[in-house]
């Protein structure tokens, strides 16, 4: 039995990011309820499986030819314009979730707090536009 790496390493990076974005959701909800420690866990799970997705993306980059999207017209240029949108924020993503998670581990609380307040929403927005790509990518006609 042949293992098809290049059909399923996008489905695995999906479900990464997903991960990783449910686990964000939850520790915002976690805080926002001030159960600090769940907080804590479910923020360190969601880094991880960001970080998880990254390696594998990367890698996915360098071993395979990427998926051009195959949509004309209008459905193309919305698809640019999400893929720009997410591409770039999640550049800036990468730095702000490091300082953000560095802060809280250092107990500045306060700088985090400020810090966390624009970077949840961001990597929210990269989380699902991410699975928008995919979907995009492989699904659509």
């Amino acid at each position: 039995m042949t293992v098809h790496w290049e059909s399923w390493l996008p489905v695995v990076n999906t479900l990464l990011i997903v991960i990783s974005g449910v686990f964000l959701a939850l520790g915002v909800m976690f805080i926002r309820r001030r159960r600090i420690q769940a907080h804590r866990r479910s923020m360190l799970t969601a880094t991880t499986f960001a970080a998880l997705f990254l390696a594998v993306y990367v890698t996915r980059y360098f071993l395979f030819d990427p998926k051009l999207f195959a949509g004309e017209g209008l459905v193309r240029g919305l698809y640019l314009a999400i893929l720009g949108s997410h591409t770039v924020l999640a550049m800036i993503l990468g730095p702000l979730v490091l300082v953000t998670l560095a802060r809280a581990l250092r107990q500045d609380f306060r700088r985090h707090r400020k810090l966390a307040r624009v970077t949840a929403p961001m990597w929210g927005y990269v989380v699902v536009t991410g699975w928008v790509i995919y979907f995009m990518l492989y699904h659509l006609p």
